[in-house]
C-alpha cells in the first residue's frame, strides 16, 4: 500500500482552495440580480403611477372639475331653442336664473364659459309631476315653483303606466299640478313602455282617456312624449296625428319621426346651472 507523503496530503487541500476561487464570480452574479430587482421595482412604481394618472384623467374628463372642464353630448346643427326636463333625479343645486347651453368649437355641451364658442339660454323646462295612479314626484312642487319664479316657460309631465286606468292617472295629474298660467306649456304624457299586464291596444285606449280628459280640463292639447321607434311601433294614429309629439331619438342629426314638435336628442348633456348630466331637447321654431 502506498502511504501518502505530507506533500501528497497537501494536494487535496490546494484543490479545495482552488474550488473556492469562483466565489467572487458568484458575488458578481449576486450584484446583477440585485440590480434587476431595483430595476423591476422602479418599472413597477412607474407603471402604478401611470395607471393612477390615467384613471384620474379619465374620471376628470367624464365628471369634470371645479374649473368647469366637463363636457357632454354634442348639439345637433341648427338654430334651436333649447329646453331641459327634470325630476327628483336632478334634485339640488339647480340655478334657475342662470341656465345656459354652452358649446365648444366641436359642438359639445360644456360648463366653462371661457371655452364656449356659442352660448344659448335655456328657453323651457318640463318637470315631472306624477306617475301612474298614486305617485307624485317628491321635488315637483319646489321645481314647479322655482321654474315659475325664474320666468322660464314650464310644463309638467306625467309618466304613464299602461296597465293602469287612464282616467285615474289624469285625475292625479290635475290634482297635483292645479291651474296653469297662460305662458305655461301644455301638459305632457310620457309613454315609454308597455308595462306588465298591458298590451298595445290597452296602452292606446288608456292613453287616449288621459289625453282627452286633460285636453278638456285645461283647454289645450297635451303633448305626447315617446321614443322614435316606440312611437312608430306602438302608438296609434289617433294619438300621433292628433297631438303634438315630443320625440326622443339620440345621436342623430334629426329624429326618425315625421311631424315632431319637440326633440329630445340626448340624456347626457352638460347644461350650466344644472348639476351632473341632464336631458336636453330642442323645439322647432
Amino acid at each position: 500500500m502506498n502511504i501518502p507523503t505530507s506533500k501528497n496530503r497537501r494536494v487535496p487541500v490546494k484543490g479545495n482552495k482552488g474550488a473556492r476561487k469562483p466565489s467572487p464570480v458568484k458575488r458578481k452574479s449576486g450584484k446583477k440580480k440585485k440590480t434587476r430587482k431595483v430595476s423591476l421595482g422602479a418599472w413597477t412604481a412607474i407603471g402604478i403611477a401611470a395607471v393612477i394618472v390615467l384613471a384620474f384623467v379619465a374620471v376628470y374628463n367624464i365628471r369634470g372639475g371645479q374649473d368647469g372642464c366637463e363636457t357632454g353630448a354634442k348639439v345637433p346643427p341648427g338654430d334651436w331653442r333649447y329646453g331641459i326636463d327634470i325630476s327628483h333625479h336632478n334634485a339640488g343645486g339647480i340655478v334657475w336664473d342662470s341656465l345656459f347651453v354652452l358649446t365648444d368649437k366641436h359642438g359639445r355641451t360644456i360648463r366653462d364659459h371661457h371655452m364656449a364658442k356659442d352660448i344659448r339660454p335655456v328657453s323651457f323646462v318640463f318637470i315631472k309631476a306624477t306617475e301612474g295612479v298614486s305617485l307624485v314626484d317628491k321635488d315637483f312642487r319646489k321645481n314647479w315653483s322655482d321654474a315659475g319664479r325664474s320666468g322660464l316657460r314650464r310644463g309638467a309631465y306625467h309618466f304613464f303606466r299602461s296597465s293602469k286606468d287612464g282616467e285615474a292617472q289624469a285625475k292625479l295629474f290635475i290634482k297635483t299640478v292645479g291651474d296653469l298660467r297662460f305662458k305655461d306649456l301644455p301638459p305632457v304624457l310620457d309613454i315609454e313602455t308597455i308595462h306588465r299586464e298591458g298590451s298595445r291596444g290597452k296602452l292606446n285606449e288608456e292613453a287616449l282617456k288621459w289625453l282627452r280628459i286633460i285636453e278638456e280640463h285645461y283647454g289645450k292639447k297635451p303633448i305626447v312624449y315617446a321614443g322614435a321607434s316606440f312611437a312608430k311601433d306602438y302608438l296609434g294614429k289617433d294619438i300621433t296625428d292628433n297631438y303634438p309629439v315630443w320625440i326622443a331619438h339620440y345621436e342623430k342629426d334629426k329624429p326618425d319621426f315625421e311631424g315632431w314638435t319637440w326633440w329630445q336628442f340626448t340624456d347626457k348633456a352638460v347644461v350650466k346651472g344644472v348639476p351632473g348630466l341632464v336631458d336636453l331637447s330642442v323645439m322647432r321654431r
